[in-house]
C-alpha cells in the first residue's frame, strides 16, 4: 500500500515474523489526517494485523492537532481490534509535542523503528 495524499505520504513495511511498520512523510494535519485513519483500517483487516502497527514519525515534519487526534485514533482502532500500536522515531519536536500533551502517558514511544519492531515482535 502507497498513499500519497496533500503534503502526507503513507507507506507500509511488512517485518518478516512481526508488525507492519506504517511510514509517515510531510505533515499530518486536517488536510491529511483522514488518510492515516484508511491506512491503519487497511491494516487492520488485512493479513498479519495482529502483529501489531509501528507508526514511523522519523520524516514526519509537521503535526496539527488534528494530526494528534488521528494518531490516538488510529491507537485506539488497533487496540479495538486487539492489535499492538506504537509510535517510533519521533522528532525531537514531536516528541516534546507529546510530552506536553500527556500523549506520552497513552501511546508507547520507541526512539527507533527497529526499538519498536523489536519490542513488538517479542510479544
Amino acid at each position: 500500500m502507497n498513499e500519497t495524499e496533500g503534503t502526507l505520504a503513507i507507506s507500509a513495511h511488512p517485518s518478516p515474523g512481526g508488525p507492519v511498520v506504517l511510514r509517515l512523510a510531510g505533515e499530518l494535519d486536517h488536510h491529511t489526517g483522514a488518510s492515516l485513519g484508511r491506512a491503519v483500517e487497511d491494516l487492520l483487516h488485512g493479513p498479519g494485523s495482529g502483529a501489531g502497527i509501528v507508526a514511523d514519525l522519523s520524516r514526519l515534519y509537521y503535526c496539527d492537532s488534528t494530526g494528534i487526534t488521528a494518531i490516538i485514533t488510529a491507537h485506539d482502532r488497533a487496540r479495538a481490534a486487539g492489535s499492538a500500536f506504537c509510535v517510533a522515531a519521533p522528532s525531537p519536536a514531536l516528541a516534546q509535542l507529546f510530552r506536553m500533551t500527556g500523549l506520552d502517558q497513552v501511546l508507547t514511544f520507541h526512539p527507533s523503528v527497529q526499538d519498536a519492531v523489536d519490542a513488538l515482535s517479542s510479544h
